[in-house]
C-alpha cells in the first residue's frame, strides 16, 4: 500500500502525458458537459433550494484541488516544495482562490477578474499543459491538475447561467491591471531567486514542449509579444458581450421606430 501512494502521488521519470490525446481532451469534454447541463437546466437551479450548497461544494472542490497540490509535494520529498517552483504566483493558482470566495460571496468583482484571468491565461494550460508530462492518468497530479483548471471555468460558467453575471469594459480594466500587479510581483521573483525561477513563464521558455516555446528568450521581446497577445486575449473574451449589446441595441431602435 506504501509503494502504491508514493507511486500515485509522486510522478516519472519519462513522459506519461502526451498532448492531444485522449488523455488530454477527455477532461476537457466532461468540463465542457458539466457546463453544458449547467446552461440547459439553468432555471431549475435557480429556484433549486440546493442552490447554494451547490455553490459552496464547488468552492471547496476548487479550494481540496489547490491545496492538495502542495500537500502532494509535502508527502512525497522527493518532489519538495521550494521557491523556485512552488510560490504562489501564477494566474490558474490565484483564479482557484478568486474563484472560490466568487461562488461564496457572489461576488461580481472576483467573476471579472476571474472571466479574463482564464480566457487569457489559464487558457494556455489546457491548450499545452506541460506540467504534467510526467503525471499520466495514474498518477493523483494528473485529476488535481484538471479539476485546479476546469473547475474555473464551470464556476464562472455558474455564475453567468445562473445569476446573470457578465463582464464590462470596466471589469476588463479592473482585470488587466490586477494582472500587471501579478505580473509584476512575478517578476520581482523571478529576479530575487534567480536561475531557474520562471514565474508567469516570463524568465525563459518551458523545458517541456508548450505553446509558449513561440515565444524569444530575449526579455524585452518576451515581455512586448506577451502582452499584446494578452491584450488581444481580453478584447476577444469581451467580443462575444460587445456583439450581444449591440444586437439588442439595434432591436431596441427597431422596435422604437
Amino acid at each position: 500500500m506504501k509503494e502504491f501512494i508514493k507511486y500515485f502521488l509522486g510522478q516519472g521519470e519519462t513522459e506519461e502525458f502526451h498532448n492531444f490525446t485522449l488523455a488530454h481532451f477527455l477532461p476537457i469534454l466532461v468540463a465542457a458537459g458539466v457546463i453544458l447541463a449547467i446552461w440547459f437546466f439553468r432555471e431549475r437551479i435557480k429556484t433549486c433550494r440546493f442552490e447554494r450548497t451547490f455553490r459552496f461544494v464547488l468552492a471547496f472542490l476548487l479550494i481540496f484541488s489547490e491545496m492538495s497540490y502542495y500537500w502532494r509535494l509535502v508527502a512525497v520529498p522527493s518532489l519538495g516544495p521550494n521557491p523556485v517552483d512552488h510560490l504562489p504566483i501564477t494566474v490558474c493558482g490565484w483564479v482557484v482562490v478568486f474563484s472560490s470566495y466568487m461562488l461564496t460571496g457572489k461576488s461580481q468583482k472576483l467573476f471579472d477578474i476571474c472571466y479574463f484571468w482564464l480566457f487569457c491565461g489559464s487558457i494556455f494550460a489546457l491548450i499545452t499543459p506541460t506540467v504534467i508530462t510526467f503525471t499520466g492518468p495514474t498518477r493523483f497530479r494528473y485529476y488535481q491538475f484538471w479539476m485546479e483548471h476546469l473547475l474555473g471555468y464551470v464556476a464562472v460558467f455558474y455564475m453567468i447561467f445562473v445569476h446573470g453575471m457578465r463582464p464590462t469594459v470596466k471589469s476588463a480594466v479592473r482585470a488587466y491591471l490586477s494582472l500587471v500587479v501579478l505580473a509584476v510581483i512575478a517578476y520581482c521573483a523571478n529576479q530575487l531567486i534567480g536561475p531557474g525561477a520562471n514565474y508567469l513563464f516570463m524568465a525563459k521558455p518551458e523545458d517541456t514542449p508548450s505553446i509558449l516555446d513561440i515565444l524569444p528568450p530575449n526579455f524585452v521581446l518576451r515581455l512586448v509579444i506577451m502582452a499584446l497577445a494578452v491584450t488581444a486575449l481580453f478584447f476577444v473574451s469581451y467580443l462575444p458581450w460587445l456583439l450581444m449589446d449591440r444586437r439588442k441595441k439595434k432591436q431596441m431602435q427597431e422596435a422604437a421606430v
